[in-house]
Formats: C-alpha cells, sequence, structure tokens
C-alpha cells in the first residue's frame, strides 16, 4: 500500500498538491475564528461532588461575574481621590449589564488595612456570558483605570481568566513564531538549500491549518478548550519536521544507492520503508494522546483532542504532501557531503563520516554491561526526586508577577481584612438551627486546619452552607486538602456536599488516579502492539517499553528539581511555588512515551530491515551487532536532526511566562535530550548487543523468502 502511494505521489504529484492547497487555502479563510469558538473549562471532572455542589450554589444564590479592583497609593481620605472615585463608580452602576458595586466611597466597602487603599468589588448581569460578560468587564476596568489614584489594579477571575488564555496564545504565537524562523535557518543548513529546506516547513503550516479546519467543525458540535491550540502548534511543528526529514533523507540515501534509477522507483521505495516507520510512529504518538483523553480531564481532554487531530494530519502529509513536494523539487537537494551556499564547510567524503549517535552507539556495543548499568543508575538517580512530587491546581499564580490581574489578587487577599484565601465551602442539607447540622459544623470547625468559619447568608431555609477557611496562605494548600477529606468524612445521616479550589484539587486527583490504570493499560498494550507489528519480536517492544519508563520518570524528576524545588527558576524566569500542576505529570509523562516511541521506531524499523537481509551464513550475534550499529549509523543523523528541531519548538514553548506551559515546554524539551542521549545513545544500543539474537524472540528473525532481497555480509567482529 505504501509503495503504491509513494508512486502515486509522482505520478500525479500536482494533483496531491492541489487537493493540500486546497484545504490550506479553505483552512486559512475558514479556521481563523476557531479561536473565539473555544470555550474555558471546569475546574474538576463532570460529575465531581465539588462541581456539583458549586452548580447548586449558584442555582441557590446566583451571582454574575465580579471584576475587582484596589485602589491604592493615596489617602483613602484625599478629597481629590474621594472626589474622581465618587464619580467613575457612580458613572459605572450606569453601564448597561452591571447589576452592583460595592465600594467604600459610596455604599460602605472595604477600606484597606493600612488606610491607603480601599476595594471595589462590581458584579455583572449573571445572564451575560462568554464574550457579553468579557464586553462588559473590559468596560468596566477601563472606566476604573479612570480613578486619579497612584495606583489602581483590576482583576477578578472573569478576567484572570482570559488574561491567562490571552497570554497562552501570545507566547504561543511568539515563542512558536520564532522557532520557525529557527527552524527554517537550521533546515536549510542540514539539508543543504531553501527549496529544500523550508519543504518541513511548509508541511508542519499545513498541518496545522488544516488541523484548525477540523478544530473549527469539532468545536460546533463538542466544547473544546483554548488551550488545545497550543498543542496543535506544538506538536504540528515538531511532528511534521520529524517526518518530513526522515522522508527527506531517506530518499537522498536511495538516489545515492542507486543513483540511475527513475524519480518514480526512488519515491516507491522511500515511502515503502520509510512511510512504514512515520505510520507507525504516528499511530505511537496518536495512541499516547488517546491515552490523555482516557483520563477524562477537563483540560486535559481538550489538548489531547487537538494533539490527536494534528498527528493524524502531520502523518497524513508526512505520507501524502511532502513525497509530492519533494517530486517537485529533487534537484535541489544536494547529495549528502556536497558543498553549497548552505553549508559551504562542508567535504566530499563527509558522507562517510559517522554522527553522535553513531559514535556513542560504538562506545556502548564495546561496554554495553557498564553503559547499560551506569544509564540505567544516572537515569534512576534524576527520577529520584519525584518521591517528593507534590500537586496543587494552576491558578493566578501561574500569571507573571508583573500581570496586573495577579497583582490585584495578592493586593486584595493581603491588604484587606477578611479577604483571605478562598474557602472549602460545606453545604448540608438541613436547617441552620437544626441540632443535626449544628453537630455537622461543629466537628468540621473543631479540626485545626480551619482558620475561621462564616454562614453563607441568602439561602433558603433547608439548606445550610459555610465557608471554612483553611489555615495557611493558600486555597489548596495540604491543610485545605485535608479539610475537604475530613468535612466529607464526618458521619451523618444529612446529606453534606464539599466545593471550593480545594475541593476541585481533591476531586481530579482522584478522578485521575482512578483513571491512570485504564489510560496506561490501553497505551501500552497498543504500542506494543504495534512495535511488535513492526519488529516480530516480543522481547524488543518490551525493552522499548522499559526505556520509555525509565525517561518518562527521569523528566518528572528534574521536572520536580525545576518547579518544585526551584532549581534553575531564576534563570528561567519563573516564580516556584513549590508543586507542580496536578495534570502535568501524566499529560508529559504520555506525550513523552510517544514522542521517545517517535525516535524508538526510527532507529528500530532500519535495524530491522538489516537484521532480515542478514546473511543466514554468519553468527547470529555478530549479525544482530551489524544491524544495530547498522540501523543507528544509517538514522542516526536522521534523529539527531528531528531531535535538535523539536527542541527548537519546545523551546520555543518553554520561554513563555506562564508558568504552566512553560512545565510542558521544559517538560519535553527535557524528555527528547535524555531520550536522544542516554536512551538511543547509549542504552539502546547496549542493550540490543548483549541480548544478541534473543532481541527477535520467537521469530528469530527468519530472512525474507525474496529472490531480490540484498545478502548483507556482515564482518567478522574485531577481536578486543
Amino acid at each position: 500500500m505504501l509503495a503504491t502511494l509513494g508512486r502515486a505521489t509522482v505520478r500525479r504529484r500536482f494533483l496531491f498538491l492541489g487537493v493540500w492547497g486546497l484545504l490550506i487555502v479553505i483552512g486559512a479563510v475558514f479556521a481563523g475564528d476557531v479561536f473565539d469558538r473555544m470555550t474555558s473549562v471546569d475546574d474538576a471532572p463532570a460529575g465531581a461532588e465539588s462541581l456539583i455542589a458549586q452548580e447548586r450554589l449558584d442555582q441557590l444564590d446566583p451571582e454574575g461575574e465580579l471584576v475587582t479592583a484596589v485602589i491604592a497609593g493615596e489617602d483613602f481620605f484625599s478629597p481629590a481621590l474621594r472626589e474622581s472615585a465618587t464619580s467613575v463608580l457612580t458613572g459605572i452602576r450606569e453601564v448597561p449589564g452591571v447589576v452592583d458595586v460595592s465600594d467604600a466611597y459610596t455604599s460602605g466597602g472595604a477600606i484597606g488595612d493600612d488606610g491607603r487603599s480601599s476595594l471595589v468589588v462590581v458584579e455583572i448581569d449573571r445572564a451575560l456570558e462568554g464574550e457579553a460578560a468579557l464586553a462588559v468587564a473590559a468596560e468596566v476596568s477601563e472606566r476604573l483605570h479612570t480613578i486619579a489614584a497612584p495606583e489602581v489594579l483590576v482583576g477578578g477571575q472573569l478576567l484572570a481568566e482570559q488574561a491567562f488564555v490571552d497570554r497562552a496564545l501570545t507566547d504561543a504565537a511568539i515563542g512558536e513564531g520564532i522557532a520557525i524562523v529557527v527552524l527554517l535557518v537550521v533546515l536549510v543548513i542540514v539539508l543543504g538549500g531553501f527549496r529544500v529546506g523550508i519543504l518541513p516547513i511548509v508541511v508542519a503550516l499545513a498541518s496545522i491549518v488544516v488541523t484548525l479546519l477540523v478544530l473549527g467543525a469539532v468545536v460546533a458540535v463538542m466544547p473544546v478548550n483554548e488551550f488545545a491550540v497550543n498543542i496543535v502548534t506544538i506538536l504540528g511543528l515538531g511532528l511534521a519536521v520529524d517526518y518530513s526529514l526522515l522522508v527527506i533523507m531517506r530518499f537522498r540515501e536511495e538516489r545515492q544507492n542507486d543513483p540511475d534509477a527513475p524519480l518514480e522507483l526512488l519515491m516507491t521505495r522511500t515511502v515503502a520503508s520509510a512511510g512504514r516507520a512515520v505510520l507507525i510512529s504516528g499511530l505511537a504518538v496518536f495512541i499516547a494522546l488517546v491515552g490523555v483523553l482516557l483520563l477524562g480531564d477537563p483540560l486535559l481532554s481538550g489538548m489531547a483532542l487537538g494533539g490527536a487531530i494534528v498527528v493524524v494530519l502531520s502523518t497524513a502529509a508526512g505520507l501524502a504532501l511532502l513525497p509530492p513536494a519533494l517530486a517537485v523539487v529533487h534537484r535541489h537537494l544536494p547529495a549528502r557531503g556536497v558543498r553549497t551556499w548552505a553549508r559551504p564547510w562542508s567535504r566530499p567524503d563527509a558522507s562517510a563520516s559517522r554522527g553522535w549517535l553513531a559514535r556513542s552507539a560504538g562506545l556502548a556495543q564495546r561496554r554495553p554491561v557498564a553503559v547499560v548499568i551506569g544509564a540505567v543508575v544516572v537515569l534512576l538517580a534524576l527520577a529520584a526526586p519525584l518521591s517528593s512530587l507534590a500537586l496543587d491546581s494552576s491558578d493566578i499564580r501561574s500569571l507573571p508577577p508583573a500581570a496586573e490581574e495577579r497583582r490585584a489578587y495578592e493586593a486584595t487577599t493581603t491588604g484587606f481584612a477578611g479577604f483571605g484565601v478562598e474557602p472549602v465551602t460545606v453545604v448540608v442539607d438541613g436547617a441552620v438551627g437544626d441540632p443535626a447540622v449544628v453537630a455537622v459544623l461543629d466537628r468540621i470547625a473543631a479540626s485545626p486546619d480551619v482558620a475561621d468559619a462564616d454562614l453563607v447568608a441568602d439561602l433558603p431555609g433547608d439548606v445550610t452552607a459555610v465557608d471554612f477557611t483553611p489555615v495557611g496562605d493558600s486555597a489548596t494548600s495540604a491543610a485545605a486538602q485535608r479539610l475537604v477529606h475530613e468535612a466529607r468524612a464526618v458521619d451523618t445521616d444529612l446529606t453534606v456536599q464539599v466545593t471550593g479550589p480545594a475541593a476541585a484539587l481533591v476531586d481530579t486527583q482522584e478522578h485521575l488516579l482512578q483513571r491512570i490504570p485504564l489510560a496506561v493499560g490501553v497505551v501500552a498494550v497498543a504500542s506494543f502492539a504495534l512495535l511488535f507489528a513492526l519488529t516480530r519480536s516480543v522481547i524488543v517492544p518490551v525493552k522499548a517499553l522499559l526505556l520509555s519508563i525509565l525517561t518518562m520518570t527521569a523528566t518528572l524528576g528534574v521536572l520536580v528539581m525545576i518547579f518544585q524545588w526551584g532549581w534553575g527558576s531564576a534563570l528561567l524566569g519563573f516564580e516556584p511555588v513549590g508543586t507542580l500542576d496536578v495534570t502535568t505529570p501524566l499529560f508529559i509523562g504520555l506525550l513523552a512515551f510517544g514522542l521517545t516511541m517517535d525516535y524508538e521506531v526510527f532507529l528500530l524499523a532500519r535495524i530491522r530491515e538489516r537484521w532480515v537481509e542478514r546473511d543466514p551464513a554468519v553468527d547470529p550475534r555478530a549479525a544482530n551487532a551489524e544491524a544495530v550499529r547498522y540501523g543507528i549509523t544509517q538514522t542516526g543523523p536522521v534523529v539527531t536532526t528531528a531531535a535538535l528541531a523539536i527542541c527548537i519548538v519546545f523551546l520555543g514553548f518553554a520561554v513563555g511566562e506562564l508558568v504552566a506551559m512553560k512545565e510542558i515546554g521544559i517538560g519535553m524539551l527535557v524528555a527528547v535530550l535524555l531520550d536522544v542521549t542516554l536512551i538511543r545513545g547509549l542504552l539502546l544500543p547496549a542493550a540490543m548487543t548483549l541480548l544478541g539474537r534473543g532481541n527477535w524472540w520467537p521469530s528469530a528473525g527468519a530472512r525474507r523468502h525474496d529472490p531480490d532481497a540484498r545478502v548483507i555480509r556482515v564482518p567478522e567482529p574485531a577481536k578486543m
């Protein structure tokens, strides 16, 4: 099938290019509004107790979105400030969509503990949602900033969430824009010319644009969160460039091995061989993202959905867009080692030089036992910090310290008595004077994790709700989470529900723990099946899974050191909060698993080819060692260049200001670097050399009955 596709991409190259061109144009025209049609997500999984309780409170005591502002920097009683604030706040009351304004100048609102600040709370009509509520909030914010005070900080949950989304999209646009430019320079140098160097970028952009077109159709029938766009960008760039490099470099090799062969035959061979690796690699990453979807987390599901779509389209583009495009410009692809304007330092004998992976593989094969022990020890040492992993939800602290919304929140919670951390809210079915209700609330209030308690007003008489403020300075601290568990564990016949940020975090953690076995099991079994189909071996897939687990755990250990312990935080430009986002380890773990399988497939496909074509007369152990050496030598340049390219993409993602996005970018960067160096460069060749013919059990890699198959004469290993 792939050979037929390769032949068709040459014979009907302009038809293939025309179809893709049409899709790109349609995507560019109609996918632009996909950003506006994406939605925010709930703080907890569907059906979680915290979500149900909060929805119930919203129905019993409906309240619209709130805009808060801190007016500071001048004495509260300053005549000029009082006059300006009174005038502006009176005008805000007249803004359509504003239902209430609480402030210290006109309605007895809160004055700061320092006497030089005051708090304004503006409630927006609860009937307004989405863009309508944001429009009112934006007008209120603009008016508040006209108050004649040295400092006016405007925030609130609605504006903070929008600031988070805007910052994520801006960071992605800037970071990936820079990444594209750097990638283009690298690809032009590596491939030796502009026309062939730009092909992977074109394939990547086509994948992203068409993915956004598909997402535009998806959001019409189901909600998708805004952060899906970030994942589409990062995976579209990374995978499409990887797959393009694999196909281009294999085509160059086929042409070099058979310079007189017609273009159609060269492309047929290329797509039949490299295309198989692209297809299986794409399936491996797709399976990993399906695992993320199976976790059922509202935030991760949208990101995984966007990622799964772009993986499918990147794979399709690598098989059906890159080959016809390469067929058009193949004459501009110089042979390896040929000097061009893009690489004037090249030497004619460069094609015979060994790459870094080949040299490291040679070391690993000479000392396999020492290399396996040393590499495993290093990876386990990097994974050790994972034992101290602490999780939390991304909150206002994910915004940069200079962000106005974050500064407004911090000024509110630290400068005004009674406006501390968000509480744990307990909802009890029963009247406030009912002895059974009082007993439940008294038991919760007696907890050492409770700092304060306030009755929620304006509820029906048969429902009681109390806000319990946890000790500490975080709404989702360990104390707050203990308080949630304690409240839910109270022995009573009454219906008790707990909500609030800490409850949402507890519900998310418990939900993810329940789903992990299913997600990991599906990914592991499906990945094993894929690698078995590629290698016809049981041992090689098991080895690949173990190596990927080592990469995942070492990566997460490094993330703990950086983002939880704060190592290098000043250099990376963020303030550590002592935790990782609750969804980060699973998302990075599964995504890193899929991406590291990428390079595993690239290398194994070539090693398997060499093993199958071996000379049966040669000792199997020597033939296996030579196949490993040959596969890594031939595919090493592809893997190292692809790793460099995807690292550039992740680096563009990591330089943003949002800590949650920075965790993903740096996490994936670490995963790729560890995988290409310790795993592919050392552990894989060392382990496969030690296993010898056992790699290919149970089939032992019987040579194909193909009269045209080349016989590889394997030299006898040199005596040490």
